[in-house]
């Protein structure tokens, strides 16, 4: 029976580490998951700021007591568990109406037959998920992809395919390629939202997979509309996973413009697209329409030069990160404060906010904004995720001992990030509060 102490370390290991995994690479996550032990992995899976990605890995490499404690986290939302949202809620609606009987008959269909019904009947997923529901022979997924690669299917079957096809994950993955598609369609994204949130792939899954590249790009900086889209959370881990794919890049001017020349035409998925830039190997693009949206969610993705430092004001703002003061509720005021009025950034309280555990957490420094679909205050999270992710990179890569490192470190560190990852990689005293 373990101490009240030990239960207390336990539960800010686990807070910890559920901060990390949010910046981490999969096989990492996979690798720091696996070193925990019993009682720090229980709080893991019962932790409020588990990422999307961090829940699919447990879902999948995890024991059956993981699987439970997460089925019982309230916090895990629109996963495939018990009482949430997925295939189930779908199935329960009602069966086909007499319309549609009367248009494509009472079945059952064969595979192609299933297949060209799912291609005339593409408003919304309720008809196709309706169309699954009916009598039907087993899907071929060999006939499934040689359509697909022939003629990718309208996103509204994709995502019914998904939800309710019992596919194979190979096979889903092969769905997200999206051909000569273009970007303008209605509810493109849906897809690739979808395989996230049902925890069929991850955020680095879902960059590997999806194709043409444009798509990618486009995913990391959706337009603002009603209906299924990214969380915030969400957003944040696939513009993480983005990020990491474009890291080659690095901060070259001419990489990046060749990104923008080559993405609108480029038909394969962005590692590839990347890798074949930094290589050089790509030929002249040919002359493609602009894609709307591209050139904004590239700049967003893309380094920024550092803002230049002045005013009293804004040094003063930044000596108060490392200064935490009587209450939580305070501190919140005071940040919120600066950045409504332009004196810090999210970037400053990464860099700036002691002690590094509460950098990574935006409740204690924004406050409860982490409930799906809140997008207020988007701008400040998405430039700390992004600086974070730029930070442990720099320092620890994807080196799973590096990052084990930073795990049992933070816990008890009082120092600001930087400072943290600079005592780790060298490999002197962490700690923080000498």
């Amino acid at each position: 029976m373990p101490t009240a102490e030990e239960d207390r370390a336990s539960r800010r290991m686990a807070w910890c580490v559920a901060h990390l995994l949010r910046h981490a690479p999969d096989h990492v996550v996979a690798d720091l998951i696996g070193r925990l032990d019993a009682p720090t992995r229980k709080y893991l899976c019962r932790d409020e700021w588990l990422s999307a990605s961090t829940v699919t890995l447990l879902l999948r490499h995890g024991s059956g007591e993981d699987r439970q404690y997460v089925a019982r986290n309230p916090h895990v939302v629109g996963r495939p568990l018990p009482g949430l949202p997925g295939p189930a809620r779908y199935a329960a609606r009602p069966g086909p109406s007499p319309e549609l009987l009367r248009a494509v008959g009472p079945g059952p269909f064969t595979t192609a037959e299933l297949i060209a019904l799912l291609r005339r009947h593409t408003r919304r997923p309720r008809i196709p998920l309706t169309l699954l529901r009916m009598p039907h022979d087993p899907l071929d997924p060999e006939v499934l992809l040689q359509e697909h690669a022939r003629d990718p299917l309208p996103p509204t079957a994709v995502e019914a395919l998904l939800l309710a096809g019992r596919l194979p994950r190979e096979v889903c993955r092969a769905l997200l390629d999206a051909g000569a598609q273009d970007t303008d369609g209605h509810r493109w994204y849906r897809p690739a939202v979808r395989a996230v949130r049902m925890g069929l792939l991850t955020c680095d899954e879902l960059v590997a997979d999806v194709a043409p590249a444009r798509r990618t790009l486009l995913l990391a900086h959706l337009p603002e509309s009603r209906g299924l889209r990214w969380s915030l959370p969400e957003w944040t881990g696939m513009r993480t996973a983005v990020a990491r794919a474009l890291r080659p890049l690095r901060d070259d001017p001419r990489l990046w413009d060749e990104l923008l020349r080559h993405a609108p035409a480029f038909p394969g998925t962005l590692p590839v697209l990347v890798a074949r830039i930094v290589r050089g190997t790509l030929p002249e693009p040919a002359g493609e329409p602009p894609v709307p949206g591209l050139v904004t969610a590239v700049r967003s993705l893309a380094p920024k030069a550092a803002e230049p430092v002045g005013g009293v004001e804004r040094e003063l703002a930044l000596a108060s990160l490392a200064v935490p003061m009587e209450s939580v509720e305070e501190d919140i005021r005071w940040v919120r404060d600066c950045l409504a009025r332009g004196l810090l950034t999210g970037e400053d309280v990464i860099r700036h906010k002691a002690p590094a555990c509460w950098a990574l957490d935006e409740d204690h420094w924004l406050g409860d904004v982490n409930h799906p679909d809140r997008h207020d205050w988007a701008a400040p999270v998405l430039a700390a995720r992004a600086e974070a992710d730029r930070l442990f990179a720099l320092a620890v890569g994807s080196d799973p001992d590096a990052w084990w490192s930073v795990a049992v470190t933070l816990p008890d560190f009082a120092g600001t990030l930087p400072h943290l990852l600079l005592r780790v990689t060298e490999g002197g005293s962490v700690s923080g509060r000498s």
